[in-house]
């Protein structure tokens, strides 16, 4: 949180002039975010719709005001995707350093069940659709083409929306005749 970051300091009782203001490091994050993300989308030739959401700060933060510009990295994770913290820093003549916790939600069409389907089940391409979802949290991987999945054998059962994972599927078994 924030008061671990009043500890690393420039703490002091002046008039409001001579802080940051929250909304500057509110600002500061959310540019520094959409450029990363931007450039996290280009880099992975990814496309996604995104949002960022910056954690309320707490309004008695009081930082020295900074004489030179902010300076902001991604702290956690190597990823902005999901829950990330963004250093903004100080480096002027009183300096000091706070971490801005944020979500940065991607959202990606993906493969997802149309209905409840079998386990060893073939799947066909009524039992698959794309829908627009949050990838962050689907840790155990994701579709984004139906082709991926069409012909493919189930390895387990589904629900109806649930999101196919490449480890719900496997080849089906092609049968021959001699």
């Amino acid at each position: 949180g924030v008061l671990p970051a009043l500890c690393l300091l420039g703490y002091s009782s002046l008039h409001a002039g001579s802080f940051t203001l929250p909304e500057e490091l509110i600002g500061a994050s959310e540019g520094f975010l959409e450029y990363t993300v931007e450039d996290y989308l280009e880099r992975s030739e990814i496309q996604a719709r995104y949002e960022i959401r910056i954690n309320p700060l707490d309004p008695r933060l009081r930082l020295a005001a900074c004489a030179s510009d902010l300076t902001q990295t991604l702290e956690s994770p190597a990823q902005p995707v999901g829950r990330v913290t963004v250093r903004v820093s100080c480096e002027g003549s009183s300096p000091w350093t706070v971490f801005i916790p944020a979500q940065v939600r991607l959202f990606r069409p993906i493969v997802v069940a149309t209905r409840p389907l079998k386990r060893d089940q073939i799947l066909g391409p009524a039992d698959v659709s794309m829908i627009e979802q949050d990838i962050g949290p689907l840790s155990r991987g994701y579709l984004t083409d139906a082709a991926q999945a069409i012909g493919q054998k189930l390895t387990r059962p589904l629900q109806a929306d649930q999101v196919l994972t490449p480890a719900h599927l496997e080849l089906a078994e092609s049968i021959r005749r001699r």
